[in-house]
């Protein structure tokens, strides 16, 4: 709809990719919120440890699969969640095909939506657009623990069946944006559609920024578009090349934030939130809940700080501390959970503590580490790779993730307060991994990460390919007369 542009433009853009994290957040908290209620027990015969890992994390496992191309491919992704959500399951065979067919949908989703929004983000406050996503994520999440909490007490299937259900309201308005809106000017430059290319990108700018800016800015980009076309090899091979950009590097950086995040444990708290109040705390269900819910009204309020440092102390201050806080918070959980499970005199103060534990780590992952995790390699990946390579980081935090929304019911009733020491030596061992080897990325165009990695060498393949733009453009112009 080449009516849209300017400021309307480029909120429908936002608003396209944070409802799809709403719906990622709201799908991450749903069975979280279920699993330990009575109707959601009944009807699968009260799932042990492993059935609960496997019936959570088979979603994880098929997420990878997703490989984003363009914007209006999202379309068919939302149709694969749409009929999964309205999967209605009496038995595990049927919960396992919804799960599965809901995870190919949410893979398309999470690779495509923060690609999606880097490249139209201005520089100056990309990281701020990427910490709203997870702010609208983080919602999700704290919504459906209420109302999760809100049919607890109901004996009937539908306490677990309706929280289900209502993830289909988001799915609509997700469906008809993915509609309207364009595809990135870099990526239509990526594909040869120069004169689309510019005309989306001067709509998105419309009175953001003076035509002459617009005009010089989208010369650079479609100049260093084609310097990176000069210096890559084509195809899937491109994504493993150790080419003059780096890229092989810049991807292994790309997917080890992405281990990164998962190993760190946060998905292990998310889906399970209930079950570590309730086993590893000692809480009754009911208080479980309610506690559940009050976590993650503390993770969606937290998320709102980020907002204000991401684009002001940068990528990597935040990742180093908050990580540095999450490893001693896991160190000192282990400890205090130990002490309630072998019932010592101060297990009733340990517990008040590890709840608190919980709260602090909480905070300190969405300060520091989710929102940078999913800006930062949409910035560090050349644009060449940068599609498939986000889905192959995506693929690495999903592939985590299943493994950790796995083992860790079983985990936790094997050994206990132990499981969380693996944590804490996992988040030790990020640190000096991520101050030596992540270029700091804060206040920079996307092309300009390149002269990161490339140096000076960019720039003399720029210049040699002064004529590339006139030529194609020329070229693409015959074509549609």
């Amino acid at each position: 709809m080449s009516a849209l542009q300017g400021k309307l433009l480029f909120f429908l853009i936002t608003a396209l990719t944070c409802n799809s994290f709403l719906l990622i957040g709201f799908d991450n908290g749903v069975l979280g919120g279920v699993i330990n209620q009575p109707a959601f027990n009944a009807t699968f015969n009260s799932p042990d440890a492993t059935t609960l890992g496997l019936i959570v994390s088979l979603y994880e496992g098929k997420e990878r699969k997703g490989v984003a191309q363009e914007n209006r491919g999202t379309f068919f992704a939302y149709e694969f969640f749409f009929s999964g959500m309205f999967s209605t399951s009496y038995g595990l065979p049927q919960m396992i095909i919804a799960r599965i067919v809901s995870g190919i949908g949410m893979g398309f989703i999470n690779s495509t939506a923060p690609v999606y929004q880097s490249e139209f983000s201005p520089r100056a406050s990309r990281g701020l657009y990427a910490c709203a996503q997870l702010s609208t994520l983080n919602f999700g999440i704290f919504l459906t623990y209420w109302i999760d909490y809100g049919f607890a007490g109901i004996p009937d299937s539908y306490a677990w069946r309706v929280p289900v259900v209502l993830q289909c309201i988001f799915i609509i308005p997700i469906i008809v944006l993915s509609g309207i809106l364009p595809d990135t000017p870099r990526w239509l430059i990526g594909h040869s559609r120069i004169i689309e290319a510019e005309e989306v990108y001067s709509r998105v700018q419309r009175g953001r920024m003076p035509a002459q800016e617009i005009e010089s800015t989208f010369n650079k980009m479609k100049m260093l578009v084609a310097a990176e076309d000069e210096v890559q090899v084509k195809g899937f091979k491109a994504v493993f090349r150790n080419d003059h950009l780096h890229s092989r590097r810049r991807l292994l950086i790309a997917c080890s934030i992405q281990f990164f995040q998962q190993l760190g444990g946060i998905n292990g708290i998310i889906y399970y939130a209930g079950t570590i109040f309730s086993t590893s705390l000692g809480f009754d269900d009911h208080f479980a809940a309610l506690m559940s819910g009050f976590l993650f009204t503390w993770f969606f309020v937290a998320s709102f700080i980020p907002w204000f440092l991401i684009d002001r102390i940068g990528r990597r201050p935040l990742l180093l501390y908050s990580i540095t806080l999450m490893a001693a918070v896991f160190a000192v959980l282990s400890g205090l959970v130990s002490q309630i499970q072998y019932q010592t005199s101060i297990q009733y103060a340990c517990g008040a503590a590890a709840t608190a534990m919980l709260f602090i780590y909480q905070g300190a992952f969405t300060v520091g580490f989710q929102a940078t995790v999913w800006v930062y390699p949409p910035e560090i990946l050349p644009l060449r790779i940068r599609q498939t390579g986000t889905a192959i980081a995506t693929a690495c935090n999903w592939i985590i993730n299943f493994m950790v929304v796995q083992i860790t019911p079983v985990g936790i009733a094997n050994i206990g307060w132990k499981y969380y020491i693996i944590y804490a030596i996992f988040n030790a061992c990020f640190v000096p991994i991520i101050y030596f080897f992540y270029p700091e990325t804060k206040g920079l165009e996307l092309e300009d990460v390149d002269r990161l990695f490339a140096g000076d060498s960019i720039d003399q393949v720029v210049a040699e390919k002064g004529d590339w733009d006139h030529g194609l453009k020329s070229k693409e112009t015959e074509l549609v007369q």
